[in-house]
């Protein structure tokens, strides 16, 4: 990352910022440029001490305009794409919205990293992507398929992109733990179904396997980091033990657990010490660079939520609850 001018799209989010800061303090970026569409975060975020530096750039913008992308990636290196529409009852009710922004603008991206000459390109996905039954799964399946495919067209160029799928933040916008602090004023939670379980890792985690995925890409690869799985309802006792729990009954477009890796892609899929990576399935890349290393998984090998390995126990799940409470100015007293 020394010396390099790196582009994220979606800058100005929790992973974003995240990013952004750990960039910041372990690296020597020539430029580090955010690029979003909304001006006044952009201005929230460069009133932060971390921010404020010499190499920083807010560019404005929206991954849906290809000619602005193409503008901002001037003489980048390294483009990490987190810009996306991500909630799930939205996307039913907004298709075309979430269409333009999850997969016409993954192909914006794909086009203005070639056109410019960008070396290094990682594009964030979901366990959402994953034999999707919401419109938002599916659009980050295109995704999926549109960044791992740019290999086949970058030619002499060599540009490479790759693409890291994982679980929920814990603690982002959106996510079940701020709910819960609030549901739990009112002394009663509701959840949508006592067996559900589901993938989490922490914005550092996050953070910390993209800059690792980032090093180690040939391009072409799939990241899937090995993170921890929980029940819902586990959650819910270590925020409010003494509050009513509800269960509403499961919403249009959600699973009861969640799969990083399905058994139809156990065949192309290689385990390594913290992670998997899914190979393409088209052989336009460099096998060996990780083939002689990874170790191939069974052909009946699948990485769901429910059957994983490494579990947070409720007792597990409170200091970190607790530290999502603080982080958000919630009372905590548990």
């Amino acid at each position: 990352m020394n010396g390099k001018s790196i582009l994220v799209t979606g800058g100005t989010g929790s992973f974003g910022k995240q990013f952004c800061a750990t960039i910041l303090k372990h690296y020597k970026p020539k430029r580090l440029i955010i690029y979003s569409r909304d001006e006044f975060k952009q201005s929230e975020m460069a009133k932060e001490e971390v921010f404020q530096r010499t190499c920083m750039r807010f560019f404005l913008g929206d991954v849906r305009d290809a000619q602005r992308l193409q503008r901002a990636m001037n003489d980048v290196d390294i483009v990490v794409h987190a810009a996306a529409l991500k909630q799930v009852p939205a996307a039913e009710y907004n298709p075309h919205e979430f269409i333009k922004t999850n997969i016409d603008g993954a192909v914006n991206v794909v086009e203005a990293a070639l056109n410019t000459g960008v070396e290094k390109v990682v594009a964030l996905s979901t366990d959402k992507a994953v034999n999707p039954i919401n419109l938002y799964g599916a659009t980050k399946l295109c995704s999926d398929k549109v960044f791992i495919a740019a290999n086949s067209y970058s030619g002499s160029k060599n540009t490479r992109f790759s693409v890291v799928r994982y679980g929920n933040v814990i603690g982002s916008r959106g996510s079940v733990i701020p709910l819960f602090l609030e549901q739990k004023k009112k002394g009663a939670l509701s959840i949508t179904d006592s067996r559900m379980t589901r993938f989490f890792i922490s914005l550092d985690e996050g953070v910390d396997f993209v800059i690792q995925c980032l090093e180690s890409m040939v391009g072409g690869e799939l990241f899937v980091p090995k993170i921890s799985s929980c029940y819902i309802l586990d959650i819910a006792k270590a925020i409010a033990p003494d509050s009513k729990i509800h269960e509403i009954g499961i919403r249009p477009g959600e699973k009861v657990h969640e799969v990083l890796i399905p058994r139809d892609e156990s065949y192309i899929t290689l385990e390594f010490g913290n992670h998997y990576l899914i190979q393409p399935i088209i052989k336009n890349w460099e096998n060996g660079k990780h083939s002689s290393k990874g170790k191939p998984c069974s052909p009946d090998f699948a990485y769901s939520s429910n059957e994983n390995q490494d579990w947070l126990s409720c007792e597990q799940l409170k200091p970190i609850c607790r530290k999502v409470a603080k982080e958000l100015a919630f009372e905590v007293d548990f």
